[in-house]
C-alpha cells in the first residue's frame, strides 16, 4: 500500500486509526474527491492482529506498538508505564480490547456543544454499526463495524455477575442504550471470533477505490501554510526522505491523543512555552494543545480463588495451551477469542450521585501485570476504574524532531476527589468478594492486599496496582468561543484555519464514561457529515 509518488489531492487523512478509517470510506465516496490516507505504520498482515488475544503479543512490539512510556507518575509511587498506541492501520482498534461501549447519554449533554447531545450523537452511533440483534431504537444494522457477543463461557464470571447483583448491581445485556449501569457481559468488535478492526471494518471494502490511496510508512513531521488561514498541504519523512505533499481543500488530523498535538505544536500552533522549549517558533498560539489529557485508570483488585477454573491453569500447561489453540483453529472460540475483559459492569462510588461513574473489567485471571506470565494457582482480577478522573494531564513535543518521543503525564491521582474515589472502589471490590454468590470459591485478596485498610493507605496502595486502560483524550478539547483553552470549534474546526480539522479521541472535551473506541467512530461520522453536507 506504500505509496511514494504523491499528487495532487482533495483532503489529507493523516492516520489510519479508528477516526481515519471511517473518514477515508466516507468521504471517498464521492468520486469527484481525490482522498489520501497518511498511516505511520504499516498494513495489518500479521497474525497476531486478528486473533483477538493478540493485543498480548502487539503490545510491546515495534510492529504494531508505538511502544511510548509516561513520565513518572508521584500519583502511582513514581512508576513508569508502558503506553501502547497503535501503529499500523487500523490503528489501536488492532490492538485494543475490542470493547464496544458508547458512554453515558449525560457525557454528550454535558458538554453543551450545538450538535453534540446525545440525541444528536446517537444516529452516527448507529450509522456504522453492524449489531448482532439487528437494529432497533439503539442499534444499527446496517454498518460497517460488527459488534457480537462473546464466544466463551466461565463459571466464575457468572459468580461474580451474581455477587455484583446481590450487592445492589442491577443486570443489563446491553450497556449502550444511553444509561450503561449494570453488569453483564460486552459486546465486542468481532466476527465470529476475529477482530473487527476499523481497517477491516472500514478500509477493505472501499481500498480499490480510483479516487482513493492508501500510504502507510508515512511520519508527517508539520503542515504546510499558505495565504490566509489555509492549510496547503503536510511535510513528511517517507523512506527516511523528506517530502511535501499538498492538498487543495482539507487536512484532517486524525492521528490520536497522542500524535495530533504532537504535529500541531512542530507545526508553531500551541502555547508558546511548550513550543519555545522545544525550539520550534510559534505560528499561531493556541494554549489549549497538548493539555487537558484525561485517562481511566485501572485498579487491578486480585483474587486467589479454589474450586474454579481460570485461565491461569491452562496457560500454565502445555496441554492446556494445545486445547486453546485447538478450540480456536476448529470453532474460534474458547480463550484466544478473548477480549482482555469479558465481564462488565458500571455502578456508582456513592448512592448520592446521579449516575454511574465506575467500571469493572472482570477477568478471569491474576498476574503480576497485564502482558506477564499468569499466575499459577486459579484467580480473578477485578478492574475498577474512575469513569470521570478530575485529575488532568499533558502531552507535548519535547523536540522539533519528529522522531523524538513525547512527553506524555497524565498525572493520575493527583487531586483528592481521585484518590478518595480509588480507595472507595477498592472498598465496594472488597464487598462484592464477600457476596454469597462467590463464597464457595473462597476468594482470597491478593492485590492490594488485607492489609491496606485506610483511605489513606488503599489510596497509595492503588497507586502500585494501578494501570492505564489506555484511553487518552482530550488534548486538542473542542469548544466555544468563550473557552481559551479550546482548540476546535463545534465543526472540528481548528480555532484560526479554515481547512484544517481534527476528529479522533482527543477533540472530547471531558472523557466518555466507558471505552473510548466507540465515541471516536462517532466522531469520524460527525466530521463526515460536515464536509459532506
Amino acid at each position: 500500500m506504500a505509496n511514494n509518488s504523491f499528487q495532487h489531492y482533495d483532503t489529507i487523512i493523516v492516520g489510519a486509526g479508528s477516526a481515519g478509517c471511517v473518514l477515508a470510506n466516507r468521504l471517498s465516496a464521492d468520486p469527484n474527491r481525490k482522498v489520501l490516507l497518511l498511516e505511520a505504520g504499516g498494513n495489518d498482515n500479521w497474525l497476531w492482529f486478528h486473533i483477538p488475544v493478540g493485543y498480548l503479543y502487539a503490545m510491546g512490539n515495534p510492529r504494531a506498538d508505538w511502544c511510548y512510556s509516561l513520565t513518572p507518575q508521584p500519583g502511582l509511587n513514581g512508576r513508569v508505564l508502558p503506553y501502547p498506541r497503535g501503529r499500523v492501520l487500523g490503528g489501536c482498534s488492532a490492538i485494543n480490547g475490542m470493547i464496544y461501549m458508547r458512554g453515558q447519554r449525560q457525557d454528550y449533554d454535558n458538554w453543551q456543544l450545538p450538535g453534540w447531545r446525545w440525541d444528536d450523537v446517537l444516529p452516527r452511533f448507529k450509522r456504522g454499526e453492524s449489531f448482532y440483534r439487528g437494529g432497533d431504537s439503539f442499534h444499527g444494522a446496517d454498518g460497517e463495524l460488527r459488534v457480537e457477543r462473546q464466544r466463551l463461557h466461565w463459571e466464575i464470571l457468572d459468580a461474580w455477575e451474581r455477587a455484583c447483583i446481590e450487592y445492589g448491581i442491577p443486570p443489563t445485556d446491553d450497556f449502550n442504550t444511553g444509561d450503561n449501569e449494570g453488569v453483564g457481559l460486552f459486546h465486542v468488535n468481532q466476527i465470529k471470533g476475529v477482530r473487527c478492526s476499523a481497517k477491516r471494518a472500514f478500509l477493505n471494502p472501499v481500498k480499490t477505490r480510483a479516487n482513493f490511496t492508501i500510504a502507510t510508512r508515512v511520519l508527517v513531521d508539520k503542515l504546510l501554510y499558505g495565504a490566509g488561514n489555509r492549510v496547503t498541504g503536510i511535510d513528511a519523512i517517507i523512506n527516511g526522505k523528506r517530502q511535501t505533499i499538498a492538498s487543495g481543500g482539507e487536512v484532517i488530523l486524525a492521528a490520536g491523543s497522542v500524535a495530533s498535538p504532537g504535529i500541531l505544536q512542530r507545526s508553531g500552533v500551541g502555547p508558546e512555552a511548550v513550543l519555545k522549549k522545544a525550539g520550534v517558533k510559534c505560528v499561531r498560539k493556541l494554549d489549549g494543545v497538548g493539555g487537558n489529557l484525561q485517562d481511566h485508570l485501572q485498579i487491578r483488585v486480585a483474587f486467589e480463588v479454589e474450586n474454579a477454573r481460570t485461565l491461569n491453569q491452562p496457560m500454565n500447561s502445555l496441554f492446556g495451551k494445545l486445547g486453546m489453540a485447538a478450540e480456536y483453529l476448529f470453532r474460534q472460540s474458547g480463550p484466544m477469542s478473548m477480549a482482555p475483559s469479558q465481564l462488565g459492569a458500571f455502578f456508582k462510588s456513592d448512592p448520592a450521585i446521579d449516575r454511574p461513574d465506575l467500571e469493572y473489567h472482570v477477568q478471569p485471571m491474576t498476574a503480576e501485570a497485564l502482558g506477564i506470565k499468569l499466575h499459577k494457582r486459579p484467580g480473578i482480577t477485578a478492574s475498577v476504574c474512575n469513569l470521570r478522573p478530575t485529575s488532568r494531564g499533558r502531552i507535548d513535543i519535547t523536540s522539533a524532531d519528529v522522531a523524538a518521543a513525547p512527553s506524555i503525564d497524565p498525572r493520575y491521582l493527583s487531586t483528592e476527589q481521585d484518590k478518595k474515589i480509588a480507595a472507595q472502589s477498592i472498598e465496594i471490590t472488597r464487598e462484592i468478594s464477600s457476596q454469597a454468590a462467590v463464597a464457595r470459591y473462597k476468594p482470597r485478596e491478593i492485590k492490594p492486599g488485607p492489609q491496606f485498610v485506610t483511605p489513606q493507605q488503599l489510596a497509595i496502595a492503588a497507586g502500585d496496582i494501578a494501570t492505564t486502560i489506555f484511553h487518552p483524550v482530550g488534548t486538542c478539547k473542542m469548544g466555544d468561543d468563550n473557552d481559551p483553552l479550546a482548540v476546535i470549534d463545534s465543526r472540528l474546526t481548528v480555532r484560526g484555519f479554515d481547512n484544517l480539522y481534527i476528529a479522533d479521541a482527543s477533540v472530547m472535551p471531558t472523557i466518555t464514561s466507558g471505552n473510548t473506541h466507540a465515541p471516536v467512530i462517532m466522531i469520524a461520522e460527525a466530521l463526515a457529515e460536515i464536509l459532506v453536507g
